[in-house]
């Protein structure tokens, strides 16, 4: 649900508000943002370790990083990077002001 909602929204704000004239190039924005939203939720339990999700978000840009550098190039890839930390920070950072450092709950 975290990952379909994030790429609807992230999209609709990169279709509408900045217009990239690349509608690929959106979507796959769009994809790296709903990929972290999603992932974040999935790891946001008490099964991962800190040090596990740390690892498996750096999987997860390297993989988004490496099938951005195929579909189009290594430095329009970087960027889906950003757009994936600012919104994996940004869910345990909203996480981190409730009682139980959850979202889930």
């Amino acid at each position: 649900m975290y990952f379909a909602l994030g790429t609807v929204v992230s999209f609709l704000i990169n279709y509408f508000f900045i217009s990239s004239e690349n509608i690929a190039l959106d979507i796959y924005y769009a994809f790296a943002f709903g990929s972290a939203w999603g992932i974040a939720y999935y790891l946001d339990t008490p099964n991962f370790t800190l040090p596990k999700k740390l690892i498996l978000s750096f999987v997860a840009m390297g993989v988004l990083v490496l099938i951005g550098a195929l579909i189009f190039n290594l430095e329009l890839a970087i960027p889906s990077i950003l757009k994936f930390s600012t919104v994996f920070v940004a869910y345990y950072l909203f996480a981190s002001f409730r009682g139980n450092k959850s979202l889930r709950n």
